[in-house]
């Protein structure tokens, strides 16, 4: 989805996506679970790389996969069911050898309140053996693509 410019986004160009909170996203406490936040946040990571050019099919080809190493979450206010946030996501840094970084922002849409930030940093790992591998130039040239979109290169 071409994401909404009325938006507080860190960074130009985010690929996003709307979401709607369900009753099953939540949690006892009637607010959206911790785990939906990271489960939203990851599905986009996979959707944004595809995008980028590197979808799975590449991956396998490669044999080269970005590894989630650490992921930070700022939780900034709650999100409750029938609420239509907005998840944006860039490729912010990347060493375009064995490391990159993303960040994320979550919006509800009707304030345009920031319900999130997050970070995640990754290490590209050859799919065979699990252990670090460099990165394939197919997925270097992707991780450029997404530095250029987000002004960082």
């Amino acid at each position: 989805m071409t994401a909404p410019e009325n938006l507080p986004w860190q960074w130009p160009n985010p690929h996003s996506r709307r979401l709607e909170v369900d009753r099953n996203h939540t949690d006892r406490l009637g607010h959206t679970n911790n785990v939906r936040y990271l489960e939203w946040l990851e599905q986009i990571a996979w959707e944004h790389i595809d995008l980028l050019g590197f979808g799975w099919d590449a991956h396998e080809a490669s044999g080269r996969a970005m590894a989630i190493v650490r992921t930070e979450i700022d939780y900034r206010l709650s999100s409750y069911p029938g609420e239509q946030l907005i998840l944006g996501t860039w490729i912010t840094g990347s060493d375009l050898k064995l490391h990159s970084q993303r960040h994320f922002q979550l919006f509800r849409e009707s304030d345009q309140k920031l319900i999130l930030e997050a970070c995640m940093r990754f290490t590209c790992i050859n799919l065979k053996s699990g252990r670090p591998g460099r990165m394939s130039a197919d997925l270097i040239a992707a991780h450029e693509n997404g530095l250029r979109a987000a002004g960082l290169m």
